[in-house]
């Protein structure tokens, strides 16, 4: 039984990479959570405490990145939490590198790489990577994952600082900057670990540079020679992207799988008009990015307020970039009367979404007490300003 320092991450992991390290986590592919105090029990009259515990940290951490990397990448890998949470999922990390790609672009200096998921995107497109982290264990975790995926020859791991990175020999620059605290997130981007004024300067040495950012970055802090990319997976917000030495001025959103990118147009805000038979809710890439209007327009429609992003149309129009309802009812914002309505069309099934109201979709829920065979969905927002029900179905 071999010893482990578990007050050293750097020989825990190290452990992990051992011939014992290794058998143990292949024996945990089929670990469950809920029998994690008998496991430990069981292994640790084989192997010593705490590689015991740190193989069942892998385990877990394995099991949640199954959703961003894939089950086959999943089970091959390493993390770090911290590593986990920041790391790029698979579709979005390869998409910008087939970007990347399809600019000619042949290296890439990966700065704060974190546990490697954009590197190993990277190389599988054929792109030569040096990949940088500051944290020796962070780095040592993306040198083990560039040796489990085969992808070793195509990326070289370096524990230093960026900032002190010669970038010169490279083709392109991608910084993905720390934007998590001991407080949780970091929004304003000159507190970014390194700052996002750093980030653009190490962006403009090169031919190509992507610097990955919060969705939520305020127009008004993207450069002029940048363009600027909102991409959503599934519907869901990943990030924003400032691309160098592609379409200055472009704003664009991205949505994946696909991919399908609309850029925009420099449309003005569209007209708020009258709740026609269709609502449609547009991705939220597509609003970040601020292209409502420019969906709006291949929609023929208006918005329902100046300021909610919902965009209303008397025509059902097939578009990716916006989610389509049917709206069979119209209704001042009133409990009592959505309970009936409820009630009374036998809805059991109620889905709650919102936009420009205060109430909360279960404390609505909890109110209502749906009950029945069908299903509806309710919007709670603000038609022309004032507080309204619309009540539909997907279209």
């Amino acid at each position: 039984m071999g010893r482990v320092n578990d007050l050293d991450p750097l020989a825990s992991f190290a452990a992990l990479l051992t011939d014992e390290g290794r058998a143990l986590l292949d024996s945990l592919d089929a670990y469950d959570p809920a029998q994690e105090l008998a496991t430990a029990t069981r292994l640790r009259r084989e192997h010593a405490a705490a590689l015991v515990s740190a193989a069942l940290g892998q385990a877990r951490l394995r099991q949640r990145a199954v959703a961003k990397f894939g089950a086959e990448d999943a089970r091959r890998m390493f993390f770090t939490p911290n590593g986990f949470e920041q790391a790029t999922r698979r579709s979005v990390a390869s998409y910008r590198a087939e970007r990347f790609a399809g600019l000619g672009v042949r290296s890439v200096a990966d700065l704060c790489s974190g546990v490697g998921g954009d590197a190993i995107a990277l190389a599988r497109a054929g792109i030569r990577v040096l990949a940088v982290d500051r944290d020796p264990l962070t780095a040592e975790v993306a040198r083990a994952n560039a040796d489990a995926l085969g992808l070793a020859e195509l990326i070289e791991v370096r524990c230093a600082d960026v900032t002190e990175v010669d970038t010169a020999a490279y083709d392109a620059v991608f910084v993905d900057p720390a934007r998590r605290g001991g407080r949780g997130r970091i929004f304003d981007p000159e507190a970014y670990s390194p700052p996002l004024s750093w980030a653009i300067g190490a962006a403009r040495t090169r031919p190509h540079a992507a610097l990955k950012i919060a969705p939520g970055i305020p127009h008004e802090a993207v450069p002029e020679e940048a363009e600027a990319e909102w991409i959503s997976d599934g519907g869901d917000v990943k990030e924003a992207v400032l691309w160098f030495g592609t379409r200055p001025g472009t704003i664009g959103a991205t949505l994946l799988p696909g991919p399908r990118s609309l850029t925009g147009t420099g449309l003005p805000d569209p007209a708020v008009r009258k709740v026609g038979r269709f609502l449609y809710e547009p991705d939220g890439a597509v609003i970040r990015a601020h292209l409502v209007a420019e969906v709006a327009e291949q929609l023929d429609g208006g918005l329902i307020d100046e300021t909610i992003a919902y965009i209303t149309a008397d025509e059902l129009r097939a578009t990716p970039y916006a989610t389509a309802y049917e709206i069979t009812d119209e209704l001042p914002f009133n409990l009592k009367r959505l309970r009936a309505l409820l009630r009374e069309r036998g809805v059991g099934v109620l889905t709650v979404k919102k936009r420009g109201s205060a109430v909360e979709p279960e404390e609505l829920r909890r109110k209502v007490k749906p009950q029945g065979p069908n299903a509806a969905t309710v919007f709670l927002t603000r038609v022309a300003g004032a507080p309204t029900m619309l009540i539909g179905r997907p279209a």
